[in-house]
């Protein structure tokens, strides 16, 4: 995650050892993953958009055995780039969409909705693992609490984020009390990529088909002709990095008070977190460029 207001932390960050359950093809650029087994009871669900540091073992799982305790940190950080190209494990940041308790008939689960750009070689390390991953595959997680701090108010909300934050605003409104009203404004990159979620009845669901636009442009002008609430509320902003941003001076331009103000910058476009040289593409030397 990038630029951020401040974050509520959890109340423990260790290494958590899970397994992949299963897998489920949501739309065409939507990949859930079911999580679970291993040391899922030591996890501790907070609700709203509560988020984590996911290592994913391209390399083997001798790569997650290698894993330094505090990989979140820098000098854990450090340790971590230590591991040898073609062993490490790709690191990403995801939101939980769904936790579900043990019970008698089953252990603890926990559903992380994965966006899929491209195939193949055009796409991403953790594409490219959500795609092609089986049942009983090994990863390693690090919660980062949640960046939705409801301290700062659950009864009226405006939620804005593109298709990378829709778990997360999906997953907040079902945090919310029933009583909530307020409006959720989301980009995705397709009509089929519009997926229905319970949110409280006053909340007004809103997505926005993006076509050919670049991520945030929708979601911002929506925002920008959006009827603010006339009493306090919380607004959480998040996906691309000029999205949060842009949306946090609008509100404050319209006399939000910033400490109302949730917000998260995702990604960035033409920038993307380090790739192990191992999974890079394997292009032509003639070809002058190419996509990670």
């Amino acid at each position: 995650m990038a630029r951020a207001s401040a974050l509520v932390k959890p109340p423990a960050q260790d290494l958590l050892h899970l397994e992949v359950l299963r897998t489920q093809q949501l739309s065409p650029h939507w990949m859930r993953i079911t999580l679970g087994g291993g040391e899922i009871e030591k996890f501790t669900p907070l609700g709203f958009d509560q988020w984590f540091r996911i290592f994913l073992p391209l390399g083997g799982d001798e790569g997650l055995e290698r894993i330094p305790a505090k990989a979140n940190k820098i000098f854990g950080y450090l340790k971590y780039l230590r591991i040898p190209d073609g062993v490490r494990p790709v690191m990403r940041n995801y939101s939980v969409r769904a936790f579900r308790p043990a019970t008698e008939a089953r252990g603890a689960e926990l559903d992380v909705d994965f966006v899929i750009h491209g195939s193949g070689p055009t796409a991403g390390p953790a594409s490219r693992w959500a795609q092609s991953c089986r049942p009983g595959e090994s990863v390693v997680i690090i919660d980062e609490g949640l960046g939705f701090n409801p301290e700062r108010g659950v009864d009226r909300v405006v939620l804005v984020a593109d298709e990378t934050g829709a778990p997360a605003v999906a997953s907040i409104c079902a945090s919310l009390p029933a009583t909530a009203s307020g409006v959720a404004i989301i980009e995705a990159p397709s009509a089929e990529d519009a997926l229905a979620f319970d949110a409280p009845a006053g909340v007004e669901v809103r997505w926005i088909v993006r076509g050919d636009e670049k991520p945030g442009i929708l979601a911002l002008d929506a925002l920008t002709a959006l009827d603010l609430p006339t009493e306090p509320f919380h607004a959480f902003i998040v996906g691309e990095q000029s999205l949060p941003t842009s949306a946090r001076r609008h509100l404050v331009a319209q006399g939000v008070s910033k400490d109302a103000i949730s917000f998260v910058g995702y990604w960035r476009t033409g920038a993307a977190s380090p790739t192990p040289k191992s999974q890079l593409p394997q292009v032509s030397t003639t070809r002058e460029g190419t996509h990670a």
